[in-house]
């Protein structure tokens, strides 16, 4: 990075850090004009992870908390609007949770990781047990909150509206509450099954600081999914909900299409927009098309030390795409040729469930169950929405490449371990290989190809599509743990698909894959087949000692394959 340039904010949530440490600020501070002028007591703003809910949230306790440095704000564009600053920066005491760590395989361990999220900020206030504002009661509530001391739940219940009570009479101004990721601790209590009991203790916390708190200003939540109001909401109706449906706000989470191109400008990687846009951009929020902030500032980041870098799944790989796995696992023939429109390019229309729980993953009605799924996969940024029909039905699309990657990815990884469960089939596939049995191998693993989820011919390369039979090929072949199961090694003169070293009876055979488009599957069979002889593939195996060899073309189109078999002689 050249000299004098601004720093990539990878991972930097903190507000006062990004300006202060000169880290590359997109502005985003026009969030606050809008916040202010579409009043509402309690906002809840639902996002997929990594779209910058966190650093949007630091950035309004920097502006509102009394005591902030008002040169953190200088050249933004909320200065413009000189009577708001005067009206509300540096007015009010805040208060700034985020729950995102709050996650324990036990309830017990939840409740405590809690406690000590609101303990560490009510240090933050430490002052107040000198303050001359407070009664001696007072300031032993505070003791007890400050020392994270809430075991009995209606301390904890309360102990959000005390310190709104406390910092109230010190100050004399209402107070405003920010509570960032308010329903991680919901997912992991629902993944170690003590939901219940963890939606009952956070209701109770949020209703006493959000709905009967005579000492709040107002306040603002974020998470991933809007969790139905029945289930934590319960008679809050002072709440405004924004999601990614609205076109309100629709600009202030993620980076829009203007916003990357002076970001790609400034590090002088122009360049490289079209392949940033393809495999980044695609989120509809509202009427905003959006790129994952995330994936563009580490994009960028592996371009100034490598312009040669290829695109990564950065959203992927910062969290465990359980919701991908879902849907995948309750598959039915429908979802799955569902999927399969997707990953062609195309839409599926779905009806979407606006307030959720976690609870309605186990529906009994696979319907109701389904919807459901679909829903989530839309809200955590795995689907997007390209606009409804005439019925009010979504029109839902795989946003960009990367996320067709992850599907792909999953895809390979349900289909194995279905595979797994049926050893009769894999026994027979394993077997062909080794017997060098072309119609057998091509009966084998057709027949797993009809169960699972194909590549249709639109939407990615032809490389692509055989990068995804490939996959699928190598993870079945792999199941042998005595076999040596190798690809795309360099062997003679290029680079084969799979090779294949059975040691204990010397057996070496190789596989290269072919994309029929059109369906040509005869010829491209035949064209794989000449391929490993005339780039000598086998030499690897040969000089690993492998004596018998079989060379097999496999050409696949849709769930159909075809394979053209020959035995090599010893030596060529």
């Amino acid at each position: 990075m050249a000299n004098g340039m601004k720093k990539l904010p990878i991972g930097v949530e903190n507000y006062e850090e990004m300006i202060s440490e000169r880290f590359y600020y997109i502005d985003k501070t026009g969030l606050l004009r809008e916040l202010l002028q579409n009043w509402a007591k309690v906002n809840l703003f639902t996002r997929p992870r990594r779209f910058g809910k966190t650093l949007n949230m630091s950035m309004l306790k920097s502006f509102f908390e009394i005591g902030q440095d008002g040169r953190l704000f200088e050249g933004m564009e909320i200065t413009q609007d000189t009577k708001l600053c005067d009206s509300y920066m540096g007015k009010f005491p805040v208060i700034f949770l985020t729950l995102k760590d709050v996650e324990a395989d036990t309830y017990e361990v939840a409740y405590e990781m809690l406690c000590n999220v609101i303990a560490e900020e009510a240090d933050r206030f430490a002052w107040l047990s000198e303050s001359s504002a407070l009664s001696q009661y007072d300031k032993e509530q505070y003791a007890r909150i400050q020392r994270g001391d809430l075991g009995n739940p209606a301390e904890l219940q309360r102990s959000l509206k005390t310190l709104s009570k406390m910092l109230y009479k010190h100050y004399g101004r209402q107070v405003i509450i920010l509570i960032d990721e308010y329903d991680v601790p919901l997912e992991k209590a629902y993944q170690k099954r003590y939901y219940e009991k963890m939606i009952s203790v956070l209701r109770s916390v949020l209703m006493m600081a959000l709905k009967t708190n005579e000492y709040l200003y107002f306040a603002v939540l974020t998470g991933c999914l809007r969790i139905s109001k029945e289930s934590i909401f319960t008679g809050l109706n002072n709440l405004s909900v924004h999601t990614i449906q609205d076109a309100i706000y629709d600009e202030y989470f993620g980076f829009t299409d203007p916003e990357v191109r002076q970001l790609l400008e400034y590090y002088g990687i122009s360049g490289k927009y079209e392949e940033v846009r393809e495999w980044y951009d695609g989120y509809r929020f509202g009427k905003k098309e959006v790129y994952c902030p995330w994936d563009v500032l580490n994009y960028v980041k592996d371009h100034l030390f490598d312009p040669d870098a290829e695109p990564k799944l950065y959203w992927a790989n910062s969290s465990s795409n359980s919701i991908v796995k879902s849907i995948l696992e309750q598959s039915t023939g429908t979802v799955r040729n569902q999927i399969e429109t997707l990953m062609a390019g195309q839409s599926i229309e779905k009806r979407l469930v606006s307030e959720l729980t976690y609870q309605d993953l186990d529906k009994e009605d696979r319907e109701e169950r389904t919807d459901v799924l679909w829903s989530m996969l839309y809200a955590t940024g795995y689907l997007t929405d390209a606009g409804k029909n005439r019925q009010g039905l979504y029109r839902l699309i795989i946003p960009n490449r990367e996320i067709l990657q992850i599907y792909e990815e999953q895809i390979q990884n349900w289909f194995f371990k279905t595979a797994k469960k049926d050893s009769g089939k894999l026994k027979a596939l394993c077997t062909a290989v080794k017997e060098g049995d072309g119609k057998g191998l091509e009966e084998a693993f057709e027949n797993f190809l009809q169960t699972s989820i194909s590549i249709r011919d639109t939407y990615v390369k032809k490389a692509k599509k055989e990068n995804f039979y490939q996959g699928i090929l190598l993870g079945l072949l792999s199941s042998r743990e005595e076999w040596i199961v190798r690809s795309n090694q360099e062997s003679g003169e290029g680079y084969g698909d799979i090779f294949v070293e059975i040691t204990s009876e010397k057996i070496g055979c190789i596989l290269e894959v072919k994309y029929a488009e059109n369906g040509a599957l005869e010829s491209k069979c035949g064209e794989a087949l000449e391929q490993i002889i005339r780039k000598k593939y086998d030499q690897r195996l040969r000089m690993e000692g492998m004596q018998v060899m079989h060379a097999f073309g496999v050409a696949c189109y849709k769930k159909s394959c075809k394979v053209a078999y020959q035995r090599l002689p010893e030596s060529l």
